[in-house]
């Protein structure tokens, strides 16, 4: 039953795989003050200049924003498959 209410509705995996993307960048907006456009621009961006270098797996790429008292720590989780030896 709760597999043909899934299909009825569409829901996915990715569908969910992208809710919880939407989510943890709605809590890190909410951590670091910086709108979720400027935190996704800034993994596509690292994703973009790391692929240059190495094969990394984007799926399970983490960036979030670790904020104490007095400053903000970027923190990034990138799993590399290979480094490419020729540019």
């Amino acid at each position: 039953m709760l597999e043909w209410l899934s299909r009825l509705f569409g829901a996915t995996e990715q569908s969910k795989d992208k809710a919880k993307e939407r989510l943890r960048l709605v809590l890190v907006h909410d951590r670091a003050v910086l709108s979720p456009g400027l935190l996704d621009a800034l993994r596509e961006e690292m994703i973009h200049v790391l692929s240059k270098y190495m094969e990394i797996d984007e799926k399970g790429l983490e960036v979030n924003l670790n904020r104490s008292d007095e400053s903000v720590a970027l923190v990034a989780n990138i799993p590399v498959r290979r480094v490419k030896r020729k540019l």
